[in-house]
């Protein structure tokens, strides 16, 4: 049975921890993969870390289709090579609210496993490359908001808490059976 699973949220520490190498491929892996997906797409992500979801092993499930039909599991990904860079426009699940710019190498090549534990190589550009970049960061420990300056971040904090106060107000001032 495929279940979503709770989203944790910055500043969680647990977020802040490195993750394990995978060593068991088995059903219980494959179920993580599936309930990561499950959830990835009910929240309208593209990506998703373990980590995200307070499992901490080098779990990672991606997909960038229109359609959302091309779901992409990668066990233990490693980047072996990089060039270029790119400015992308990122957000992440576990930083609701917070969309920036951060610099991501253009293109990559990595070295991951399947469910079965079969391993595999990939030269990925685009917004493939950027999404695993942002997902392994997860996998390390690492936001992307680590990226941004302090000067940047703060700002961001501030909008966040404004928009907050703007929305508990409008919720205020509303009939409850509007909410």
């Amino acid at each position: 049975m495929n279940t979503k699973l709770e989203i944790l949220e910055f500043p969680d520490k647990r977020l802040r921890k490195t993750s394990v190498p995978v060593k068991t491929f088995n059903s219980e892996l494959k179920q993580l993969a599936e309930d990561m997906l499950i959830t990835m797409y009910q929240s309208m992500g593209i990506g998703l870390a373990a980590p995200q979801v307070n499992h901490r092993i080098r779990l990672i499930v991606i997909d960038i289709s229109e359609e959302r039909n091309e779901p992409m599991v990668f066990v233990n990904p490693e980047i072996e090579n990089s060039s270029g860079e790119v400015e992308s426009s990122e957000g992440c699940l576990s930083v609701p609210d917070i969309k920036t710019e951060v610099n991501r190498f253009e293109s990559i090549e990595i070295r991951a496993k399947k469910l079965d534990g079969e391993e595999f190589h990939m030269k990925i550009d685009g917004l493939l490359s950027i999404c695993v970049q942002h997902e392994i960061d997860h996998l390390d420990g690492k936001l992307f908001i680590d990226y941004v300056s302090e000067i940047k971040l703060e700002r961001l904090r501030k909008k966040i808490i404004k928009d907050k106060k703007a929305l508990n107000l409008e919720k205020q001032t509303k009939p409850d059976y509007l909410i």
